[in-house]
């Protein structure tokens, strides 16, 4: 297993946020309420938004240490990351988006290799037919699992997810949290998964973190949070409220 940790301050528009956590193979889900954070949160260890302050490890990896002035770019982070808005390059086929975070960083590979670890991620998602597809012509759905092989294809340092599901009908989502499940204990790899849902929490046997305004609030697993919610929020996401 991996350990990682996170402590930082950064600031989004008028929100700051104050953020210490860590943790090691297993995901953690961050939950909080619209505008907590939780986007940004993941921008901040994508190297994707800044500026910040504090550090940020991923086992033998300092993504950031503004002390030392470490501040690594985006693609030599090794970070898996799939955005809300999936991120897919409008001017590329499905595959070659899928490959695209083989072509540089510390996952560079081959075109042959890219190419065929690519199709491979895709047909683990059930997608590959899409392969040689335009991006414009999919389907939310579609997109989405797309913008996941691509985030899982570089095997990343630290898997990042916004919201994996939420594009799904119900058996998709299903069968997504199902393969999720299955690929992160494989990985045993750090993964953040950002949701609303509980349910996306007990399929991925996640600890739950939860954000609000800009901080950690309370962190433990949903029976944990269920027996002693410290929020109105955490009542309404276990269901209490």
């Amino acid at each position: 297993m991996t350990d990682w940790s996170v402590r930082i301050t950064s600031r989004a528009g008028e929100l700051e946020l104050d953020i210490d956590i860590d943790g090691s193979g297993e995901p953690l889900a961050i939950v909080g309420p619209n505008g907590s954070g939780k986007t940004t949160l993941l921008r901040v260890i994508a190297g994707a938004h800044g500026p910040a302050e504090g550090k940020i490890a991923i086992g033998d990896a300092t993504f950031l240490d503004s002390s030392a002035g470490v501040n690594l770019a985006a693609e030599a982070r090794g970070v898996g990351y799939l955005p809300q808005g999936y991120g897919l390059f409008p001017h590329l086929s499905v595959v070659e988006n899928v490959a695209f975070g083989l072509s540089t960083g510390p996952r560079k590979a081959s075109v042959e290799e890219r190419r065929t670890r690519a199709r491979a991620a895709l047909e683990e998602l059930e997608c590959e037919h899409l392969a040689d597809r335009a991006t414009q012509r999919l389907s939310g759905g579609e997109a989405q699992r797309v913008a996941l092989a691509r985030a899982l294809v570089i095997e990343p340092r630290i898997l990042l997810l916004d919201e994996p599901v939420a594009a799904l009908d119900a058996t998709a989502r299903r069968s997504v949290r199902a393969f999720l499940a299955r690929r992160l204990r494989a990985l045993g790899r750090p993964s953040i998964v950002v949701t609303h849902d509980v349910r996306d929490v007990v399929a991925l046997s996640a600890e739950v973190c939860v954000l609000e305004a800009g901080v950690v609030t309370q962190r433990g697993t949903v029976n944990e949070l269920r027996a002693a919610p410290a929020t109105e929020f955490v009542a309404e996401f276990v269901g209490l409220a």
